[in-house]
């Protein structure tokens, strides 16, 4: 077996925890290979470095990302991309997404026994339509079209399969995944989701209505959104939290529907849902 390592070593500990997951793979005969950016951080003769990510990423059987949320998130998109199973180590905060806590490098063994499962996760498919070009972009958790620090109340169009849903004067909205369902969707009110379901999520982001609510659609929704604003000031799409892209008056639309690929995140510990929205978001008592 052949894991691709990708850390955070903006992280603390990251650099100490991901000289231990080596040491734990090699142990247990699995090739580590890295990026070859990553080389004077983990002098070991016993690691692959690649100058090619994408050469990596298809030369591997699975992938190993180390470090919060975002970063599990968003190697996750590329190993969906590459047809590869991602497993998450938590060095971060909640990491929600996170296979592993880094003091149970134990469970490893059971990717060399087979004793684990893979979670396909459904992703977004985000279509940018501006002036007659479309940019394409996936999302694991959400993409987020908003206004700017400076900007007034937007109002937003949103079509559901070509017919028109509703209109909101909101900050703006935030459209997610199961997945995403507990990420900024949650804290703008709207509801976890089990991410074995395939739907898709809107939440509205302080809408200015005593009656507005978040809607769930089927997976097979193609929504549509349109953006406008009565005053001077910026509106973005971002997608995990983690690509900008700025929305003006040249932007037509921007189209969200189930992606194609779905992302697949290795579990070797055999808890329910459940059991990891109470440890991650429940209230800590004494």
């Amino acid at each position: 077996m052949k894991a691709a390592v990708i850390p955070n070593l903006g992280k603390h500990n990251a650099q100490l925890q991901t000289e231990k997951l080596v040491r734990e793979l090699r142990g247990l005969g699995i090739d580590v290979l890295m990026k070859e950016s990553f080389k004077n951080s983990f002098v070991n003769p016993d690691i692959m470095f690649y100058n090619d990510f994408y050469e990596m990423l298809n030369g591997c059987d699975i992938v190993i990302a180390v470090g919060g949320d975002g970063t599990i998130i968003h190697n996750a998109r590329h190993a969906a991309a590459a047809g590869k199973p991602i497993l998450g180590i938590n060095v971060g905060r909640l990491g929600f997404v996170a296979g592993l806590e880094t003091d149970e490098y134990g469970e490893l063994k059971k990717l060399v026994s087979g004793d684990f499962s893979v979670e396909d996760r459904m992703m977004l498919k985000i279509q940018i339509k501006s002036s007659g070009s479309v940019q394409t972009h996936m999302a694991l958790n959400d993409a987020v079209i908003a206004r700017g620090s400076l900007s007034r109340i937007l109002d937003l169009q949103v079509k559901f399969n070509g017919a028109k849903v509703c209109d909101y004067r909101a900050d703006g909205l935030i459209i997610s995944t199961p997945t995403g369902s507990t990420a900024y969707s949650l804290a703008a009110g709207g509801p976890v989701i089990d991410p074995a379901m395939d739907c898709i999520l809107l939440s509205p982001i302080c809408p200015h209505s005593l009656f507005t609510r978040p809607v769930v659609f089927d997976a097979q929704a193609h929504l549509n959104v349109r953006a406008h604003s009565d005053y001077q000031g910026e509106t973005f799409l971002t997608i995990d939290g983690e690509e900008f892209y700025k929305i003006t008056g040249d932007t037509e639309s921007i189209d969200i529907s189930r992606a194609e690929k779905h992302a697949r995140l290795i579990q070797l510990k055999k808890r329910n849902f459940y059991e990891v929205v109470n440890e991650k978001l429940g209230e800590r008592r004494n």
